[in-house]
């Protein structure tokens, strides 16, 4: 793959200050360049807007209906939407002209550059170009390959957070029919560790927090392992109505970001013209992977003055009602020493009694977090002890009060809910086979990782993806997409060309699908989808674009024509693609939360699913109560002369979409594969800023190199540092994953940086 020449990069100061007039007319640049202007107003005007499309980027819920800016998208959203509602088009011309050998020498952002994807092409085994192939034809030759396998559990069927609800059930359903558990999915590779969490200790695996407890009722938010400014940027709307009405912000990253520090409403004037909103109040400049050190110093903070005054600092009549193991979490936190608490952290014993501080003199407190917090291998430990902090002064059930992960794609929660977990309940396979008639299987399948392994091993025959770019996604780069080309058969539902594509198995289909931005009609009249977001609610998504081409599919029409194909119409599959009203009813009787959902969806604004912890202080665990955890401190322990290095995105990037080569906020311009590292570090290894490094990475089974990095001097804590994905996938080691939860430690990586070798160095 052709990377871009470092020697490219341009390098200035990090900025202070997201958003502002530059972040509107970057965007409007963009959809002009990609859309033109009749139609990039017809996309942004319906965009996260009652009666419009769902924006394809991150999960931030929106504004109550009625309550809604006519813009109601960020910088990034307005890129997602750009790209997908493109008028550059990739058909079998351009198949024609171009090899996947010569495709494949391209960078990720040329080829998602070319254009959205027109019609289904299949690569025939030995074949050198792909070529087009009709849709009854590539669903029986798909159909044809699985029913060939010697058992089911040589599929596999992964799912990007895009699809929507109505997609993704049938997906699930698809799968089960078929006879196999096996099916992996982005949540495996971000927030998989916060279900797992959570569901321990609070019985819902999802965030118990609305919109509105931040913006009316929390007195502190605390955002930890997050970059909302790139990742999220809507939130910074909500950070600004908390702050104005008097809310305390503490951010702990390792890496200060412009979002966390001052935000430029470019809807107000003084985002316009004025200084903008400062956020932070108070930046805990965490080393990577120290979170848990650093909440486990404030909770035993809390109990040693609730010793010294009590009744003055715990909430002692929630514990005692609502939860269990308070004594032996108290007993652990009274053993740990500060000497182990500070190298962990690092972060002084000051900085963590500050922060307590804050927390004592807030009625109402929020913790939001993202992959800066899951992907570590003691990240489950880590969101834990968020929950002990949380129970200690009974922050969960109240206004303002509660955890609040935050889902970075737009509807990987909902994807969780209709049932894509290799690890379904037992419950919720009973009530699909009574509604459908037939025994889902019951064996739990393969996650993304242990898919992986399975590929690798020659066990999948078959691999089926709904959306995403899993050679790209995923980690260990080198020996996933060695284990792709052991299947006989990939194939991918996609709109634009990715790298996923054209590291393929001894066949490949690509089937070209409707993105969020159009039109969907099937035989009984225009469709609408389905989402949840990141608290919850559930919604209605109705693109407005004409589709880019006669020959895409939706989503739920791909699924149901390729169940057909195996199955005939033993489930209603063609029903369900004509009117997805029967998928709608379908659900309604599977999954808890969702009665009436025709009715309520169609209310403006859609409705919220039951979460016990919020409605009633009720808690389905193991015991029946919210659980105090006792967590060792095991943080990280890195060899001398090594970093931990993070992995993060750059603002010109959502996933592995890299929509352009700037990181604006961070100061870099031009280029992508540069390492963010100490100063200081840099020094003690004979190394300056503008040196070209080669990344090493060290695990048990030996080590990984990324090649020719830029080395960036930035102010991340002494001995971490950090790259962009997915350039840096490659160093992640496929078996260095987060104990219970099996996800990538993409942000724990141990490396040295060596001397850049290679011809560009």
């Amino acid at each position: 793959m052709v990377e871009q020449p470092e020697d490219a990069v341009e390098v200035r100061p990090p900025e202070s200050v997201a958003v502002g007039r530059v972040a509107v007319r970057l965007s409007l640049k963009r959809a002009i360049a990609e859309m033109g202007v009749g139609r990039g107003a017809r996309v942004l005007t319906s965009l996260n807007q009652v009666g419009g499309f769902d924006c394809p980027s991150c999960a931030w819920p929106d504004p109550q209906a009625g309550h809604r800016s006519h813009a109601e998208f960020c910088e990034n959203g307005a890129k997602a939407a750009s790209w997908e509602a493109t008028r550059d088009r990739v058909d079998r011309g351009f198949f024609a002209t171009y090899s996947v050998e010569e495709l494949r020498a391209q960078s990720d952002h040329e080829l998602e550059a070319h254009g959205r994807l027109t019609e289904p092409m299949y690569l025939a085994r030995g074949a050198t170009h792909y070529a087009p192939i009709s849709w009854d034809d590539a669903f029986a030759l798909c159909a044809s390959r699985l029913t060939a396998m010697p058992s089911a559990n040589r599929a596999a069927f992964y799912t990007s957070g895009r699809a929507s609800n109505e997609a993704a059930f049938l997906f699930q359903l698809l799968a089960r029919r078929l006879g196999t558990n096996n099916l992996p999915d982005c949540s495996n590779m971000c927030h998989e560790s916060s279900g797992a969490a959570l569901m321990e200790t609070i019985g819902v695996g999802k965030g118990t927090v609305n919109l509105d407890d931040i913006t009316d009722h929390a007195d502190l938010i605390v955002i930890v392992g997050q970059n909302p400014g790139t990742n999220h940027p809507r939130m910074l709307s909500a950070l600004e109505a908390a702050k104005r009405r008097g809310a305390r912000i503490v951010s702990a990253n390792p890496l200060p970001e412009a979002g966390l520090v001052r935000f430029k409403n470019p809807q107000r004037a003084r985002g316009l013209i004025g200084r903008g909103t400062a956020l932070t109040d108070r930046f805990l400049s965490v080393r990577v992977n120290g979170d848990l050190a650093m909440f486990a110093g404030v909770n035993k903070v809390l109990c040693e003055r609730e010793d010294r005054a009590p009744g003055t600092v715990v909430d002692r009549d929630f514990i005692d009602t609502y939860c269990d193991g308070f004594d032996e979490a108290r007993e652990g936190w009274r053993a740990l020493q500060w000497s182990a608490i500070e190298t962990a952290s690092g972060l002084s014993r000051e900085q963590i009694e500050a922060f307590a501080d804050d927390v004592v003199a807030a009625k109402s407190v929020i913790v939001c977090w993202a992959m800066g917090i899951t992907q570590h291998r003691n990240a489950v430990a880590t969101i834990r002890e968020i929950v002990n902090f949380l129970l200690l002064r009974g922050n969960i059930g109240r206004p303002g009060a509660g955890p609040s992960p935050i889902r970075g794609h737009s509807n990987v929660q909902g994807d969780r809910t209709m049932g894509i977990w290799e690890k379904m309940p037992d419950w919720f396979l009973d009530r699909l086979g009574d509604e459908f008639g037939f025994e889902p299987p019951r064996e739990h399948g393969y996650d993304t990782v242990d898919t992986i392994r399975a590929m690798r091993d020659g066990r999948i025959d078959v691999f089926v993806a709904l959306g995403g770019n899993f050679v790209a996604a995923t980690p260990d780069t080198a020996v996933t997409e060695a284990a792709m080309t052991k299947c006989r058969l990939s194939v991918h539902v996609a709109t634009k060309l990715n790298r996923s594509h054209l590291v393929h198995g001894e066949e490949a289909l690509i089937l070209p699908c409707l993105g969020r931005t159009e039109r969907d009609h099937q035989a009984s009249g225009e469709q609408f989808v389905t989402v949840e977001d990141s608290m919850s609610m559930v919604h209605q998504s109705r693109g407005r674009l004409t589709p880019g081409s006669p020959n895409l599919r939706s989503e739920v029409s791909i699924v149901a024509g390729l169940g057909e194909a195996l199955f005939g119409e033993d489930l209603g599959w063609r029903a369900m693609a004509d009117d997805y009203r029967v998928i709608r009813r379908h659900i309604e009787h599977v999954v808890p939360g969702f009665e009436d959902f025709e009715e309520r969806v169609a209310t403006p604004g859609g409705f919220v699913l039951p979460r016990g912890p919020h409605d009633s202080r009720t808690f389905h665990t193991a015991t029946g109560k919210a659980r105090f955890t006792r967590n060792a401190l095991d943080a990280i322990e890195v060899p001398e002369g090594h970093l931990i290095l993070q992995t993060v995105r750059s603002h010109d990037q959502f996933n592995t979409t890299v929509y352009g080569l700037d990181d604006r906020y961070r100061g870099i311009e031009g280029g992508r594969r540069v390492v963010f590292v100490n100063e200081a570090d840099l020094a003690e290894q004979g190394l300056r800023d503008a040196d070209l490094v080669d990344l090493v990475s060290v695990y048990a089974d030996g080590e990984r190199r990324a090649a020719c990095f830029r080395a960036v001097a930035y102010p991340t804590p002494r001995g971490c540092a950090a790259a962009y994905f997915p350039e840096a996938n490659v160093l992640v080691p496929l078996d260095s994953t987060a104990l219970t939860s099996n996800t990538p430690t993409s942000k724990s990586i141990i490396i040295r940086l060596e001397r850049a070798s290679g011809p560009d160095a």
